[in-house]
């Protein structure tokens, strides 16, 4: 039987029955703007009433995430995280250092390999490409492209959704910029971003300042780089006040992976396992769907014809993903060496 007709199948009564009885969920770093994960965490409550959903830190960062799992290794209590949700690069560090305990969702075949650990340790979950989310009441002209950003009009209008020496997305974003320069993924468009963002700051152009919808609308980060998916909520969010265009640029089209893991100290690693299989089912990655997110099972269940067509037709024109360059771990990580080594040093913009 080929993989992609695998049927989804629910997770064995044994599993339900002991996460039941662990009656708790820790997750971290969840913000329910995010990938549609207020609706996911709600589809997953109905299904399991007697699981309460613990959740911790919503606007945490990768980098928190996996501080917190060291920081509360030997504790059982509800400041332990049982789930994370990181980026591609943090999974394989994860796994080094013995954070996380391997587990295969009924669905793992169809989770693309170049994006799950074989052993099971850590597994794509969506991915999505940086974007630009614009304030259209103080931008008069919408950046098509990177080098737009630098212009004299953007005077103190663009930040990133995070402080780059610790937020995936944030790093992510700096490689995204190196890579329109023309500069290899990697250690070079990690340096060349940096150069870029070196610059950005120099003209006076870029904000210090974590952006997100809230500091968009009043003013203080009118152009944020952040990944598609939060850039389309954040617009179904302001619900035109202010009004916003989501641009994903020209070139140096970055597409990037998230991955989940469950801590090898889950304090509730049943209640863990259950949660992967909710998130992996159709429910779960029709939900991440729904929040903008292309989850990791999207192809098998494109081929199945089990997305709904008014989901597809609310995504950004399919030609703009059609460019999205998806980069190996290694250049994840050799990237993420160059960005959060150098960002004091070359753009010495501290973000907060």
């Amino acid at each position: 039987m080929a993989s992609s007709a695998i049927a989804y199948a629910e997770p064995s009564a044994e599993l339900i029955e002991a996460a039941k009885k662990e009656g708790m969920l820790t997750t971290i770093a969840l913000p329910h703007d995010w990938c549609g994960y207020g609706a996911v965490i709600d589809g997953f409550k109905k299904k399991y009433p007697e699981i309460t959903v613990n959740e911790l830190n919503p606007d945490a960062g990768s980098a928190d995430e996996v501080e917190a799992i060291k920081a509360n290794k030997d504790n059982k209590g509800p400041q332990a995280p049982d789930v994370v949700d990181v980026g591609l690069a943090f999974g394989p560090q994860m796994k080094a250092e013995g954070l996380l305990q391997p587990y295969k969702v009924s669905t793992w075949d169809e989770i693309p390999a170049e994006v799950k650990d074989a052993d099971g340790f850590w597994y794509g979950d969506y991915y999505g490409v940086m974007s630009l989310l614009v304030n259209k009441d103080l931008v008069a002209n919408t950046p098509k492209d990177w080098s737009d950003l630098l212009k004299p009009e953007y005077a103190g209008q663009v930040a990133l959704a995070g402080d780059p020496r610790a937020s995936n997305q944030a790093i992510l974003g700096v490689l995204a910029a190196g890579l329109a320069s023309g500069a290899k993924a990697g250690k070079d468009a990690g340096e060349a971003g940096l150069k870029y963002f070196g610059e950005l700051n120099k003209a006076g152009n870029f904000v210090p300042v974590i952006g997100k919808s809230g500091t968009l609308a009043q003013g203080a980060t009118p152009i944020v780089v952040m990944w598609d998916y939060n850039a389309l909520a954040a617009k179904d969010t302001l619900a035109g006040n202010p009004p916003v265009e989501v641009v994903v640029p020209a070139s140096g089209v970055l597409a990037g992976v998230y991955v989940q893991g469950i801590s090898a100290f889950a304090p509730h690693p049943n209640a863990a396992k259950l949660w992967m299989e909710y998130l992996y089912s159709d429910e779960g990655q029709t939900a991440w769907l729904a929040g903008y997110c292309h989850p990791a099972r999207f192809n098998a269940m494109s081929k199945a014809g089990k997305i709904p067509q008014a989901l597809l037709d609310k995504l950004p024109p399919a030609a703009s993903y059609e460019k999205a360059y998806f980069p190996t771990l290694e250049e994840v990580d050799a990237n993420k060496a160059a960005v959060t080594g150098a960002w004091d040093s070359v753009v010495g913009a501290n973000v907060q």
